[in-house]
């Protein structure tokens, strides 16, 4: 079978102070397991998951622990709109927190992007359906860092965020 395929740009909608992830599974059961991932991450991490259906139904699945993250996940799946894509958006948390414990989850396939950077989803569309080829994540670099932007890194993540002594 042979057909045309259009490339269209997705812009994620990030809510302020929050992450997001987009990744792609398999089945189901995705947002109960990714669910208990991210609750048992952390007591206080805000999160909503929406998953894409590639079959059956072919439903928008969604879950989550605070409405306005869970309502931002749908919104982005609503956009994206592609076969078993799931997105997950986060507040009280990082993706650094939980991104290990969520490739490692079953039915993961993978993840395009864990940001909260502008972030647009490269998406290719045929007659079949819709799917993700890709992320733009962020800007493009202006330089290299200097001396003192080392020194600003490392103070960043030593002294203001605490993730390196």
């Amino acid at each position: 079978m042979t057909g045309n395929v259009t490339i269209k740009l997705v812009q994620a909608d990030i809510p302020e102070d929050a992450n997001i992830i987009v990744g792609q599974s398999h089945f189901i059961k995705t947002v109960e397991d990714l669910y208990e991932v991210l609750v048992t991450s952390s007591p206080v991490i805000e999160f909503g998951i929406a998953f894409c259906e590639a079959s059956g139904d072919c439903l928008i699945r969604h879950d989550g622990n605070n409405k306005e993250m869970e309502d931002a996940a749908v919104e982005n799946a609503s956009k994206i709109n592609a076969g078993h894509v799931f997105v997950i958006a986060m507040r009280k948390g990082f993706p650094i927190n939980v991104l290990d414990r969520v490739k490692n989850t079953q039915e993961v396939c993978r993840v395009f992007a864990a940001t909260a950077n502008p972030l647009q989803i490269v998406i290719a569309e045929s007659e079949q359906g819709r799917g993700v080829v890709g992320v733009i994540d962020g800007f493009t670099t202006k330089g290299t860092e200097t001396d003192k932007d080392i020194a600003d890194r490392k103070r960043l993540l030593r002294d203001i965020i605490g993730y390196k002594r």
